[in-house]
């Protein structure tokens, strides 16, 4: 069952991930990785997950700007496919993915910087802002 949506920054460190063997899991676990909000909305406030605009901004630039209509794989196949390895709780939060966009996947794109300002938002859950700090 799904209780309602929210919007995740869904930071990765590439170093760690890149140049440090292994899985993705230790690039998106730092601490302030993964802000959440500004408000989780419930999920009958929400007319249709399945069609919502997101968009991300890096310096005033547009880099991502995509909708859930794309995603790979709907919410019900996710949280189906998780089940599968561990046992979801009640306030668990399931990241979906993210649109076309990343700096990864952009030749001679830059990554995220100190001092970087990134403002996202989905339409009906709101927006977020962070400024990057030193690691």
């Amino acid at each position: 069952m799904v209780a309602g949506y929210v919007i995740s920054h869904d930071v990765s460190e590439r170093e760690f991930q890149l140049e440090r063997g292994g899985t993705w899991d230790k690039g998106k676990s730092c601490e302030t990785f993964n802000p959440i909000g500004p408000w989780l909305v419930p999920v009958d406030d929400v007319p249709d997950a399945g069609k919502l605009r997101l968009r991300l901004w890096v310096n005033g630039e547009l880099r991502q700007d995509g909708n859930t209509e794309n995603l790979i794989f709907g919410v019900g196949h996710i949280i189906w496919y998780i089940s599968q390895f561990m046992v979801l709780e009640p306030g668990d939060l399931i990241n979906t993915g993210t649109p076309a966009g990343v700096a990864m996947g952009m030749a001679g794109q830059p990554y995220l910087t100190t001092d970087d300002v990134v403002e996202l938002e989905i339409d009906g859950l709101g927006a977020q802002r962070q400024v990057l700090g030193q690691a």
